[in-house]
Parts: C-alpha cells; structure tokens; sequence
C-alpha cells in the first residue's frame, strides 16, 4: 500500500510567517510576533476573539483571509522544496492539510508548477480541525495511522496529529522554533528540506516494523 503524506502549508511549503502576522496586526495593531505565533501551539482557529475585543484598536470585522489571501501573490517557496517535494512523489502520495484556504493554496502551488505533485488539498474551508481532516483521508483513502506521517512546523499540529496516532516530522525554518517544537511528540525534527528524504524514509521503515 502506497504511504501517504499530510503537509502542512504555511511554514513548510511556503515561507509565510510574516505576511501572517502583517495580516493579523491590520486586525489588532499590538499583536507581537512572540504573542502571534503562540497562537499556534494549539489549533489557531480555537483562539479566543474576544480576547481581541477588549483592545480598541483591533479590527475584528476584518476578516483575516481578505487580507492575507493578496499577500500570498509574493509568498516565497521554501528554497529547496520544490525538489523534494517533487521527489516525495515519486513514492508517496501527497496531500496539503492546511489553516489557510484551499483555492489560493491551489493557486500559488500551480503557479510554482507544484500543484501536479499533490493529489488533494484539505484547505480551511474544508474544515477547521486538521484533526478532522486527517479523519477524512483515512476514510476516503482506506489508511490508518501507519500509513501517514504528517510535516508540520507548529506545536498545535504535533497535537493533532498526536491525537490520531499519526507520526510527524517537525521542520525548524517555520513558524515555531525548535524549542516550541520540542514540547510535542516528533520522530524528528528537521533543519532543511533535504532532510525531509532521509527522515520520511526512516519513519516509515520504522512503523512498519
């Protein structure tokens, strides 16, 4: 049975952290980027608004996605992925499992000549929970958890992906630091996107042992 890998976007794919936050300060003008990325070490979508609310300057009629979607028209890919992920296809299937909206995800993969390497993106539109996400990959694909490992660069995925029993690789170029990282369950954790090879090879021979 071919294995599958669940990508994350933001972070792994693209290097986006920063017109992220640019996004979420038009909404609230005192977010720091230390206070921004916290949001992530859980799922992003669960953060509470009303917190935001009680500070007057924020913005919360605006929606984020208005505003981060254009940016993404000079979001960079990450040097060095476009190799691999062409050659994780090769082997594996590929599927995007993303807090970011599917069409424009779609969109800049295509544009990158990336979009043909993926055979399904799962965008936030889809659902808001990667945890569900995950649930409908096994479901539409016949997998379980060995079947998968998840690449992701936040505390709040390692959770999810946790909670289904799917490995992960934690990559260190995204939104959290090797530090934050540490505090979830990873096989590895991985400096550049070479690493990626080596260290999906390794998971996989392990989960099936």
């Amino acid at each position: 049975m071919k294995k599958f890998i669940l990508f994350d976007f933001d972070g792994v794919i693209v290097d986006s952290h920063e017109p992220a936050y640019q996004s979420q300060r038009t909404r609230c003008p005192h977010l720091t980027r230390d206070d921004h990325r916290k949001r992530f070490e859980g799922n992003v979508n669960d953060h509470p608004e009303h917190e935001d609310a009680h500070t007057p300057e924020c913005q919360l009629d605006l929606n984020f996605f208005d505003i981060y979607i254009p940016k993404m028209d000079t979001v960079p890919v990450v040097l060095g992925m476009n190799e691999v992920i062409a050659q994780l296809a090769t082997t594996y299937t590929l599927i995007v499992i993303s807090s970011t909206l599917t069409a424009p995800i779609q969109k800049l993969l295509d544009r990158n000549d990336l979009g043909k390497y993926f055979v399904e993106i799962l965008g936030n539109d889809v659902h808001t929970s990667k945890v569900e996400k995950i649930k409908m990959v096994f479901k539409k694909y016949d997998v379980g958890p060995k079947d998968c490992v998840f690449i992701t660069d936040t505390l709040g995925d390692l959770h999810e992906a946790e909670h289904m029993a799917v490995g992960a690789v934690a990559v260190t170029w995204g939104f959290h630091t090797p530090e934050t990282l540490q505090k979830g369950k990873s096989f590895k954790l991985v400096s550049t996107p070479q690493e990626l090879i080596f260290a999906v090879e390794e998971y996989f021979a392990i989960a099936e042992q």
